[in-house]
């Protein structure tokens, strides 16, 4: 009889990616998204964008404290935004080419973020408008403290700013 573990053929390599959930409860985890070498979406390593909004069900999060370290299981319902510790969003191929338009979301938390967005449409269907209709929940935010992805479902009021 054997007594070791074996591996899963279905097992693939992950890598770690800083990162700071904001939860609708008011609490505030430092940790870790795993992710993969390779996103499905795309060229490169996958991003925490990916992760988000796959949803597949609950996400892994390693949280750290002074205590250790532990993975948990979070519901990405109730992450209302994620601070990115690097700027995630300019690894977007439309990045540099999308309108950006500045913004100030209120969010169901009552804190409010001012930014950037970038509105990834056709010239005409480039507005604000058809940013809030895009397909992800979870969507960048450039602000002059770091990037953030906000959760879309937890914007209460989103409007226009100037630059």
């Amino acid at each position: 009889m054997h007594s070791g573990v074996r591996g899963s053929s279905l097992q693939f390599e992950k890598q770690r990616a800083a990162a700071r959930l904001h939860l609708s409860n008011g609490d505030i985890h430092d940790g870790f998204c795993f992710l993969g070498a390779l996103s499905v979406l795309g060229d490169g390593p996958e991003l925490i964008s990916d992760v988000l909004n796959a949803g597949d069900g609950f996400l892994p999060f390693e949280v750290t404290s002074p205590d250790g370290s532990r993975t948990t299981l979070i519901n990405p319902a109730h992450i209302v935004m994620v601070a990115l510790p690097n700027n995630e969003a300019s690894r977007d191929p439309g990045h540099m080419v999308a309108r950006a338009q500045s913004v100030s979301l209120l969010l169901s938390t009552g804190e409010r973020v001012r930014g950037e967005v970038r509105v990834h449409q056709p010239v005409g269907h480039d507005r604000l408008s058809d940013w809030t209709r895009q397909a992800d929940v979870f969507r960048y935010i450039e602000t002059a403290g770091g990037t953030f992805l906000v959760n879309a479902a937890h914007i209460v009021h989103l409007s226009e700013t100037e630059p």
